[in-house]
């Protein structure tokens, strides 16, 4: 077992015991405030001048201007729109200041946040909100119609679209603040703060339950490990409802007072224009984006003021680590390992991963946290031997929302992921244990497999899946999207793997495609490519 704070020797990363509000002891750090808008009115009490976000549009917020729009905000959900402490709230909003402002609003009443994709269909967005028990939503104006259906029984807000001024501009109270002041000062450190939806189809996504305390652990981490500073300057170009946007990056710059750059839609060049624009200094992304822009690399070949680049959400091979530090040797890449579950960070590389032996390892658990690999009995097994991820600590949820499915046993969290850990404490992501392929009892990681892909020339990205096999259960298959003007045949592939790697890891077969299908946040679909293999063999056996 390895323990974060054992890990981390830097003297200004010190973990006390703290005693919560319901009684449970956690390991944190000292003085950390109770929820997000404790913090955030503490960063706006010291920065009141200092621009806090920049929207889509390029308009500026003070934090002083984002403290009037909260308070302000708070002020009507209560006395107009019946908001009160625990209740439900749906957002269905993009990446906005309405986003922004309406999230620290919640959370100074103590209401818990269920953000909705704005990339879902309705009927997908339907059953999360029944799933969930929402009472009121929050939603911009082009997804009205979404919420016909419940208008006789909840209370819906539609904002009006933020284009030309702040669209939360008309939903203003003058009354009386006693009321959320009140309300504030019972809001507690474990009052229940948000709920996430865990990847895959709607009716079996988990709800994420998420804390107050589970949320400002994780800033204060990133803010240590990482070594944030109020000078830094982060941009969110994806959804910001995920944990690593609301999180990781919005929840890590108004805690220690640096500046957000909201894009509304990803679009490559844009995001490197603005990281120009605005001086940004710290992205953290997933594989997919940096993927998307080192295309554009040529055309920036500088980006000055970008010190450090942040991975993590699902594989990032070692050959994109190394294009970027080519790309960009001032600029540190720290590669990260976390989940829904863990509130974003889990292991955090604690040095520039593109110049470091251990390239490849999703870096040492985060200090107040806890990591142990153990076999199919349960038993934990040997540094270097594979087995599943457990964690503990005080980011992890303590439950699902409603689920038969218990988030913990014993206070540790399966993770579903298989790894391994080296001597040194440094985690080695395998590959998701629903991702790992059995080839007639040999197990096969796809990450492996992909990263082998990702050495090819001419391979721009890959996806790596089991598909049923009469002899030997599932076989591995690859999806693969080749380099502009690149022509590769499936023979060449299967050659190269095959002296790179043992026989029975090559795929079996293979695709090409112009666009590796992605999850909303920008993940390998793994889901909807095994469902290619699927219409593909089918196509085949009606030939």
């Amino acid at each position: 077992m390895y323990k974060g704070e054992d890990l981390w020797k830097k003297p200004e990363i010190q973990v006390v015991k703290k005693t919560l509000s319901n009684g449970k002891v956690i390991t944190t750090y000292p003085d950390l405030p109770k929820n997000i808008y404790s913090s955030f009115r503490a960063t706006a009490e010291r920065h009141m001048e200092k621009v806090a976000v920049v929207d889509d549009e390029g308009r500026q917020y003070s934090y002083k201007k984002m403290m009037e729009m909260t308070d302000d905000f708070s002020s009507w959900l209560i006395h107009e729109f019946g908001v009160t402490r625990r209740k439900h709230v749906a957002l269905m909003l993009y990446n906005s200041i309405e986003f922004c402002t309406t999230f620290l609003s919640l959370n100074r009443i103590g209401a818990v946040v269920v953000p909705l994709p704005t990339k879902f269909k309705m009927e997908e967005v339907h059953a999360l909100v029944e799933k969930l028990d929402v009472e009121f939503i929050i939603c911009d104006e082009k997804f009205e119609d979404y919420f016909e259906k419940y208008q006789q029984n909840l209370n819906i807000c539609v904002v009006p679209d933020g284009k030309e001024k702040y669209g939360l501009e008309t939903f203003t109270s003058t009354k009386d603040l006693s009321a959320i002041e009140e309300i504030e000062e019972k809001a507690t450190d474990v009052d229940l703060a948000l709920m996430l939806f865990t990847s895959g189809t709607t009716s079996m996504s988990k709800g994420v339950t998420i804390r107050n305390y589970n949320i400002m652990h994780a800033v204060e981490s990133y803010h240590k490990v990482l070594g944030i500073t109020e000078e830094d300057k982060a941009i969110i170009p994806v959804p910001i409802y995920l944990v690593t946007g609301l999180v990781a990056v919005f929840g890590l710059m108004i805690h220690i007072g640096g500046t957000v750059c909201l894009n509304r839609f990803f679009d490559a060049k844009r995001v490197l224009e603005d990281i120009n624009k605005y001086g940004i200094t710290f992205f953290h992304a997933s594989p997919t984006v940096f993927t998307l822009i080192l295309k554009e690399r040529k055309h920036y070949p500088e980006l000055p003021m970008l010190r450090m680049f942040a991975c993590g959400s699902c594989n990032m091979p070692p050959e994109k680590i190394k294009m970027l530090h080519e790309w960009l040797p001032k600029s540190e890449f720290r590669t990260i390992y976390g989940l829904t579950e863990t509130t974003s960070p889990g292991t955090v590389f604690p040095t520039d991963a593109s110049s470091s032996p251990y390239i490849g390892s999703s870096g040492i658990p985060i200090p107040g946290s806890a990591y142990k690999i153990v076999d199919e009995e349960g038993n934990e097994v040997k540094d270097g031997e594979q087995g599943e991820i457990l964690v503990k600590g005080s980011n992890i949820t303590e439950n699902y929302y409603k689920s038969k499915r218990v988030a913990l046993e014993d206070e540790w969290l399966h993770t579903g992921d298989i790894g391994w850990f080296n001597t040194e404490g440094y985690l080695y992501i395998a590959d998701r244990k629903k991702d790992m392929i059995n080839r007639g009892g040999e197990k096969i990681c796809s990450y492996d497999v992909e990263n082998k892909l990702l050495e090819m020339n001419g391979v721009e990205d890959a996806a790596v899946v089991g598909i049923p096999d009469e002899l030997y259960g599932e076989v591995p298959a690859a999806l693969i999207k080749l380099k502009k003007g690149t022509v590769i045949e499936e023979a060449e592939i299967k050659a190269f793997l095959k002296s790179q790697m043992a026989s029975y890891k090559v795929p079996q077969k293979i695709l090409f495609t112009e666009n590796i299908p992605l999850t909303e946040n920008m993940k390998i679909n793994k889901r909807k490519v095994r469902k290619m293999f699927s219409e593909q063999l089918e196509g085949e056996l009606n030939i």
